[in-house]
């Protein structure tokens, strides 16, 4: 029993003895190998670094493998020292860098760092750089180029953090920057003032003139914002798509922006969809072009894209490349029977067999003929009174059926643009008192129906945040 126990108690050290770990002795031996060949670390796992660490790993309880890893220390120390003597700065520096992370005492690693820096500052004439970036500074060239001021200045303080000179110098330069910066947005140039700010934050972000800075960028992204809204309200979806861009290039995380220009995708699919049930193919694919360069993944582009293409087909069944005879004799009796549905006073319904349906299904044969033209004269009219009447009565689903016959018997223009704004503002309102009432998915439906009519309505981006705030797991 003596002997079983005595066993158990020195298994190690008589297993040292009996079975040596002839893997673990090789890692010591070629690490002291490469620490006496000077090859202190290496990426390739043979440096004298990398083999004390890996037998360290095998065997932490043994000393032998920390204490190579503290000469290693020692060693790039001297290294270190060696290759400053010799102004071989960049090895000296790695050298430093490797001795810290084997925590060789700090204040020897410490020491030689300042040396290192002194005399890399020396050698740099550190003098002439402080007068060069100097004149840089006084000639306008604050930081367009590598003799610029700004990045003189950076180099000195690189060898010598302390220098007052440099630290002055940098700091009267980042503040004509700033300068500079404002200006820029003063004269509504966010994206150079932008670019100026971002390069003072990246050299000092805490610059004292800073949030002066900031406040003014923010300002002029809030103005470029309403300018871009004001034009997506009107129509002007090229302007408005530029104003949302050139903020995003200034500022690429704004998410008002990216919101903004989305909705500029939404309306040009808008009008593309708009065009194709006009049957103007050129006008409908080009629109649906500048929707797809924007946003062709959103279901806004899909959705113009599919429709595009139930126009056209549309187009074929109703005899629009039929021969020029049978094609008449279909307009003729389109419009004949259109005028009896007039008569009979079925403007707008039932559907199908409206005198608006016929009136649309001439169109597709023929949208320019006078006989056509005068049709939807006649009938536009009525349209516009069934939509002023479904507006008043506030159903608002059928004023946009009587607002999409107005569409297709006026075309567009201010009158039915007012038109459509009215119509998105009523739905808001709707949605607000049902998202007020609890009803999410009913405030959710008027919201994407606002959407579908004016993207830029006054109010929606409001009225969508406060439903994106009510909508499950939004908190």
């Amino acid at each position: 029993m003596l002997v079983l126990l005595a066993l158990v108690l020195l298994r190690r050290p008589l297993s040292d003895r009996l079975w040596p770990d002839s893997r673990l002795q090789q890692l010591r031996s070629d690490a002291a190998q490469a620490l006496r060949e000077g090859r202190l670390s290496s990426a390739d796992g043979r440096g004298a670094r990398q083999l004390y660490e890996a037998a360290l790993a095998l065997d932490p309880d043994r000393d032998e493998a920390r204490a190579g890893l503290t000469q290693v220390g020692q060693a790039a120390l001297a290294q270190a020292e060696r290759a400053i003597a010799q102004r071989r700065y960049a090895e000296a520096h790695t050298a430093l860098t490797l001795a810290a992370e084997l925590a060789v005492p700090r204040a020897q690693a410490e020491a030689l760092e300042r040396r290192l820096r002194a005399r890399e500052a020396a050698d740099a004439g550190l003098d002439q750089l402080l007068a060069q970036a100097a004149s840089a500074r006084a000639a306008g060239h604050l930081d367009d180029g590598e003799s610029a001021a700004l990045p003189l200045y950076q180099r000195v303080l690189a060898l010598q953090p302390e220098r007052v000179e440099a630290l002055e110098g940098r700091e009267d330069t980042l503040a004509d920057l700033l300068q500079q910066a404002r200006q820029a947005l003063a004269h509504g140039d966010l994206l150079a003032g932008a670019a100026r700010i971002r390069r003072v934050q990246a050299a000092d972000a805490g610059h004292s003139e800073l949030p002066d800075a900031l406040t003014d960028l923010a300002r002029r992204a809030d103005a470029g914002r309403g300018e871009a809204e004001r034009a997506l309200r009107r129509g002007r979806l090229p302007e408005a798509a530029t104003g949302y861009r050139e903020i995003l290039t200034a500022l690429p995380d704004d998410a008002a922006a990216q919101r903004g220009l989305s909705a500029v995708a939404t309306a040009y699919a808008q009008r593309s969809e708009r065009l194709a049930a006009d049957f103007r193919f050129d006008e409908a694919a080009a629109a649906l072009r500048e929707a797809d360069a924007i946003a062709p993944a959103t279901a806004a582009v899909s959705e113009a894209r599919q429709h595009l293409e139930r126009a056209r087909q549309s187009r074929k069944r109703l005899g629009g490349e039929l021969p020029l005879a049978q094609r008449q004799q279909r307009l003729h009796r389109l419009l004949d029977e259109a005028a009896a549905a007039e008569a009979r006073g079925e403007l707008l319904a039932p559907p199908g067999d409206s005198a608006y349906d016929k009136l649309r299904a001439a169109q597709a044969i023929a949208p320019q003929d006078p006989k056509v033209r005068a049709a939807a004269a006649r009938l536009l009219p009525a349209a516009r009174r069934c939509f002023e009447d479904e507006l008043r009565g506030n159903r608002l689903s059928r004023a946009g059926e009587c607002l999409d016959a107005r569409r297709a018997l006026e075309g567009e223009g201010a009158a039915l643009g007012d038109a459509r704004r009215r119509l998105a503002q009523r739905w808001i309102a709707v949605g607000d008192e049902r998202l007020g009432a609890g009803e999410l998915r009913a405030a959710q439906s008027a919201l994407d129906a606002a959407r579908r009519l004016d993207p830029g309505a006054a109010g929606l981006e409001d009225f969508a945040k406060r439903v994106r705030a009510a909508a499950p797991g939004a908190n």
